[in-house]
């Protein structure tokens, strides 16, 4: 798996618009905090808005604000949903699984898995709150092995 500049600027922005929670801002000013293009970042905006994390308003103070809580913004499903799946190939994916013509006795996919399920374990449970409390956590080995048993 490897975020995109949009997968890392969507997350800024949701955090500067978490930071000014029930504000609107304007597409400058959180430009201006992220260091992302106005072209780009709109259109960033505009699909986190789509997929439910924004509300806009128009006019001459108008401009973007959460659409949820930030406790309630789930930064794995963020990421799935601006970059797909999870898993860094798709041989090992959950939701879009692809077989590999050397997939049969492969010593790479377990390898594959156990980064994917990784990865979605710690993502799965960090929300926007978190980051915004600086609230991120190191998980022991066993917590994320549980976890890969379980799904």
């Amino acid at each position: 798996m490897k975020i995109s500049s949009k997968g890392e600027y969507a997350l800024r922005a949701l955090i500067v618009l978490g930071q000014h929670q029930g504000r609107v801002m304007s597409i400058q000013e959180i430009s201006e905090k992220t260091l992302v293009t106005t072209n780009y970042l709109e259109q960033i905006l505009l699909h986190l808005k789509k997929l439910g994390y924004l509300q806009s308003k128009r006019g001459a103070k108008g401009g973007y604000m959460l659409g949820k809580e930030a406790k309630d913004v789930n930064i794995g499903e963020v990421i799935r949903m601006l970059e797909g799946p999870l898993s860094p190939m798709s041989c090992a994916s959950v939701t879009q699984y692809q077989s590999c013509p050397l997939e049969q006795g492969c010593l790479l996919k377990p390898l594959w898995s156990l980064v994917r399920d990784t990865i979605a374990f710690v993502l799965e449970r960090t929300t926007l709150e978190d980051l915004l409390e600086n609230r991120i956590q190191s998980w022991k080995e066993e917590d994320i092995l549980d976890f890969k048993s379980k799904n």
